[in-house]
């Protein structure tokens, strides 16, 4: 279903509520159309007088707004970076988290309804993490920011801040670009290629024009096993889990393959898989992978130290020195190719990918120096 595309007052507004904004029509970068998009965001803080104290976060593949509590009772997923008193102090800043084109937290969707009053379905165009900036700057317009202070995410949030300082330099004063390179890699097109097949062969995906119907749920949860192997490290499986069986199943007791028991692992698995599947949408997912896969700041702008020289904006870089899906070489790469002397923050996390998320804290101080002080 569509949402009614009006804006919510800044003032007054609850911190952390979702707010909705139609930022128009869109011909997209791949050749498609969307004849209304509407975006879903959320705010924390209040704008000042001359929009200079805005902040932008970016969200990753399956994450939402959500970015901090605020005024709701549901906590954020960056609380240890949002919030009064946070690195990104709510009491200095505005902050705002918009759900990228093509999600399924308010923003249109494959799930919106398009102009025939049907889910858009496997109608739903290609949008690329480009299609995605520019709607994210109509509605910076429509809430009166000509350029913000920051602008900061991990891994797909972080290519969306890099893309943003690209696309709009003279919009974008600080950029953090956390966890992710200046492009997706081939293996890193390999493993998303995995995750969007397992959803499409899914029986129930009907070519995606599931709605109304049973959804590919065994599809969408075996791509979010496959994407969380990457998003943790073989030492965190390791040390979790180990070759234990899970509780009283027995791996190595069956006389038939189909009567064997799990791995701790493998109900670990299990189990994330089962929670994306209650909380998200299946071609979502596909859409915002393909995003994801889009992802190459290069794309028309020449080599990469062409393509970023046109960026003005102070730069943080940061990696997961475990991480394996975006590897820290990646985002040594991208430091090196950007104007000036820029370093690599290091999060020490065994965690893997994931650390941009958890141990999100350890860049705290750098940050508050280099942007929030």
């Amino acid at each position: 279903m569509t949402i009614a595309a009006t804006a919510v007052p800044l003032s007054g507004s609850s911190d952390g509520a979702l707010k909705y904004q139609s930022v128009g029509a869109f011909e997209l970068e791949a050749g498609g159309f969307l004849p209304d998009v509407v975006l879903a965001y959320e705010t924390w803080g209040r704008l000042n007088a001359d929009a200079s104290n805005a902040v932008l976060v970016e969200h990753a593949l399956t994450g939402s707004t959500h970015v901090a509590r605020g005024d709701s009772d549901e906590e954020g997923w960056w609380e240890h970076l949002v919030g009064p008193g946070a690195t990104i102090d709510t009491d200095r800043y505005f902050v705002v988290s918009v759900n990228i084109v093509g999600g399924c937290y308010g923003s249109t969707g494959p799930s919106s309804s398009a102009p025939d009053g049907k889910p858009w379905g496997s109608r739903f165009p290609l949008v690329t993490l480009r299609d995605s900036t520019v709607a994210e700057a109509r509605l910076a317009d429509a809430l009166g920011i000509r350029s913000w202070h920051t602008v900061v995410g991990g891994s797909m949030g972080g290519a969306r801040a890099l893309e943003w300082a690209v696309t709009f330099p003279d919009r974008v004063k600080r950029c953090a670009v956390i966890s992710v390179g200046a492009y997706s890699t081939a293996e890193q097109i390999a493993f998303a290629q995995a995750q969007t097949l397992a959803i499409r062969q899914d029986p129930d995906f009907n070519g995606g024009d599931y709605y109304g119907q049973a959804a590919p749920e065994a599809g969408l949860a075996l791509a979010r096993r496959i994407a969380h192997i990457t998003y943790r490290s073989a030492h965190e499986f390791d040390f979790r889990f180990g070759r234990n069986p899970q509780g009283a199943e027995t791996p190595l007791d069956a006389a038939r393959l189909d009567r064997r028991g799990r791995y701790q692992v493998e109900s670990y698995l299990d189990h994330q898989g089962s929670k994306l599947v209650k909380r998200f949408d299946a071609n979502s997912y596909i859409a915002i992978t393909e995003a994801l896969m889009s992802h190459d700041v290069t794309r028309g702008r020449g080599a990469l130290e062409e393509a970023l020289s046109v960026a003005t904006a102070e730069f943080f870089i940061a990696a997961v020195n475990s991480d394996r899906l975006y590897f820290p070489e990646q985002s040594r790469e991208l430091a090196n190719a950007l104007p000036g002397d820029v370093p690599v923050h290091v999060i020490e996390a065994p965690i893997g990918h994931d650390g941009f998320l958890t141990e999100i804290g350890q860049l705290g101080p750098q940050l508050r120096d280099a942007f929030f002080g």
